[in-house]
């Protein structure tokens, strides 16, 4: 290490921060230069960036928004910083990170090595059996309304590293570009899309909602994920008091429950039938709500289950559409696998973990645009689609692990 720099920042450091930001990939910043071009002068890069962090002079240069589409028809506006900036952020989040995570709740489940969504969403189902009633939290602008101040104190009771205290502090006062070039300074709020941003969100929430509960109401479980969060109560009055309790502590910390998506459901089964209640509601891309099962000795019953959510289906059925399958009759079959395989395969690891024949009808929209494929690539299959389905289903016996929805047996060969 040089002796002569202010903070003890090794290139080591930053060269394993930039083998990390490679592998996640993103788009360019406000400087327009992607990983690729960063990459050609790759050594004097990292030499300027370690250069300019060891010494205390690295300025973290604006985000650039981004616009993304919301389900729910609003929308959310991404930060992403530059190529270099993501490196800087990534030695911080690395350094920082192993102060924090041993402190951390066990049911903070967000960005967080060996823990998952589908983890939440497994601890979520097996308490909504325990537990009655549900508490959906939805916290209004998140993101945006993260308050420096508190921010700041919160990292300060895991670290005294002057360097990681100073850039941070940086980080959350950088300001936005916006698409016309406009600069927005920012008072408050981190950006969604900035390496930092999740693990600062979760020491926030850890302190302000996390160890809140784990001293003020032990009895009461949850399970959260950044800021999605669902607290279990055993009766709609404990529901409602916790309510209040809650959206009393995160307005202390500058937070506010949004109103209407905030809600109590009711965990209805076939033991629980109370009427005039809300019974379901979606965390993580699931929506749970009472659901047919069917116990060991293959008696049905009505059970309170997750399945892949109504907005999560129409994501896959809008991706499918827009890969535009058949169009591309210059390609072969195994192209096609080759392009959308992995991603068949991720929704399905993913949503079919549980009750995962709700997945079935989404994962056939992908050989319903095989079968107009096919008619289109073949005249002889053009006038009829059931012989392009029996063409496909050939293809299908010959090598069903040709298509993952195939080897669901989703296939033409089984229709």
């Amino acid at each position: 290490m040089d002796k002569t720099k202010s903070f003890s920042i090794s290139k080591q450091m930053v060269w394993e921060a930039y083998l990390r930001v490679k592998a996640n990939k993103g788009a360019a910043g406000v400087d327009k230069i992607s990983i690729d071009r960063f990459e050609e002068q790759l050594k004097d890069n990292l030499y300027k960036l370690w250069n300019r962090m060891s010494s205390g002079s690295y300025m973290p240069p604006p985000v650039r928004a981004v616009s993304i589409p919301k389900a729910n028809g609003g929308e959310r506006i991404l930060g992403i910083p530059t190529v270099a900036d993501r490196i800087a952020q990534m030695v911080v989040t690395k350094q920082l990170e192993p102060e924090v995570e041993p402190h951390f709740h066990p049911d903070s489940y967000g960005y967080r090595p060996g823990k998952s969504a589908l983890d939440a969403v497994a601890t979520a189902r097996q308490r909504c059996w325990k537990s009655d009633w549900v508490i959906d939290l939805d916290i209004k602008g998140f993101f945006d309304n993260l308050d420096h101040e508190l921010v700041m104190r919160a990292v300060k009771k895991h670290t005294e590293c002057r360097w990681v205290l100073l850039y941070i502090e940086r980080w959350l006062k950088a300001p936005m570009q916006r698409t016309d070039g406009t600069l927005e300074n920012r008072h408050k709020g981190t950006p969604q899309g900035g390496v930092c941003s999740p693990l600062l969100a979760n020491i926030f929430m850890h302190h302000a909602f996390d160890e809140w509960m784990r001293n003020k109401h032990p009895h009461a479980s949850f399970e959260r994920y950044a800021d999605d969060a669902l607290v279990h109560c055993k009766t709609e009055q404990q529901a409602k008091l916790m309510r209040q309790a809650i959206e009393k502590r995160l307005a202390q910390c500058k937070l506010e429950l949004h109103p209407e998506k905030t809600r109590i459901v009711y965990c209805k089964d076939d033991d629980r039938r109370k009427e005039n209640t809300i019974e379901s509601f979606d965390f993580l891309g699931y929506t749970f709500r009472p659901r047919r099962a069917k116990n060991k000795h293959g008696k049905f019953f009505v059970s309170f289950l997750p399945a892949i959510s109504n907005k999560a289906k129409s994501r896959i059925r809008e991706t499918i559409r827009e890969w535009r399958i058949h169009l591309i009759t210059w390609t072969s079959l195994e192209k096609i696998a080759e392009k959308v395989n992995p991603v068949l395969r991720g929704w399905y690891q993913y949503y079919g973990r549980f009750y995962k024949s709700e997945m079935y009808p989404v994962l056939r929209n992908v050989e319903r645009y095989l079968v107009l494929w096919a008619r289109r690539k073949y005249k002889k299959l053009a006038r009829h689609g059931h012989n392009a389905r029996w063409y496909l289903g050939g293809v299908c016996k010959r090598e069903p692990g040709l298509f993952v929805h195939w080897e669901l047996g989703l296939g033409s060969a089984t229709e």
